[in-house]
């Protein structure tokens, strides 16, 4: 007897309902994962979730192959989205309905996002700590790379003045996409159009090593990707002085590849967390590279 669901492409007209059952996913799952001092499980706020919408939207227009729904009479039960870049196949968002886990959606979901990547020499996934998922994650064939969350108050005597770092914009995309090749294999190409949209941007471009940082709203790095650490840690010193004295920051999906981050948020005065893991085949941990949850 077959499964009583379909597996099929995801339209765009699917998008807002895959955020409302990832977000139900993701918040379950921090709830069950929630550690002791840290903030309270959140649902995406609105803004949060425009914004996903829109990136998930674009990567169905971009890569509509490498995006898969499951579905029964009731609705949707769960969502896989990847993409292609270069010969990099890169997992951007995973999940199934809570209420629906067990049921055997997640294989043929992933196996149909995992087929989009058919001939490429490499894969990125950003895992959270869900054992299920991190099982098929393994089982596909990829290397898990634990990473560290770096979290706290930035004290303002703790910056340092940090100079050649200039504001970025969309024309910077040739010189970024030159650095991802470098450091990650693959430029994030059309990507950028939707990071420049909404993150303020900066840049290094000089004779000893290029590279740039999105930053959050809050300050911090949405991502980060440099030739050489002497031009990461600027970077990333510079994201974190845009911060506020007075809310906690947080820089994510660090690598022990990544070391000068961790340097860097320990001279900061942030406190040091394991955080999930980045899964990788046909490459090593990007270095030095702080990727972007959703689109790495």
């Amino acid at each position: 007897m077959g499964p009583d669901y379909v597996i099929r492409p995801m339209t765009t007209a699917d998008v807002p309902v895959v955020e409302r059952l990832t977000d139900e996913a993701f918040h379950d799952l921090d709830v069950r994962t929630h550690r002791h001092g840290w903030p309270e499980p959140e649902h995406r706020p609105p803004d949060r979730a425009a914004l996903w919408c829109e990136r998930v939207a674009h990567l169905v227009g971009t890569d509509p192959r490498g995006c898969w729904v499951a579905e029964d009479t009731g609705g949707l039960l769960g969502a896989a989205v990847s993409m292609r870049r270069d010969l990099t196949w890169v997992l951007a968002t995973y999940a199934v309905r809570p209420a629906v886990q067990g049921r055997g959606v997640g294989r043929p979901l992933l196996e149909a996002a995992l087929a989009h990547g058919s001939g490429c020499l490499r894969s990125m996934v950003a895992s959270s700590e869900d054992p299920s998922a991190v099982r098929r994650y393994r089982a596909a064939g990829l290397s898990l790379h634990p990473t560290m969350l770096l979290r706290g108050v930035v004290p303002r005597a703790a910056l340092p003045v940090v100079d050649r770092v200039r504001e970025g914009s969309a024309g910077d995309v040739d010189l970024m996409d030159s650095v991802d090749r470098q450091v990650r294999g693959a430029a994030h190409g059309r990507d950028h159009e939707v990071l420049t949209r909404h993150f303020r941007l900066v840049v290094v471009d000089r004779p000893t090593g290029s590279g740039y940082a999105y930053l959050a709203p809050d300050g911090g790095p949405v991502l980060l990707a440099a030739t050489n650490r002497r031009t990461a840690a600027p970077l990333l010193w510079e994201t974190l002085a845009a911060t506020s004295p007075d809310r906690p920051v947080e820089v994510a999906h660090v690598t022990a590849a990544n070391e000068w981050a961790l340097d860097v948020g320990l001279a900061a005065g942030l406190q040091v967390w394991t955080s999930g893991y980045l899964a990788l085949r046909g490459m090593k941990p990007p270095a030095p590279y702080l990727h972007h949850g959703q689109l790495l």
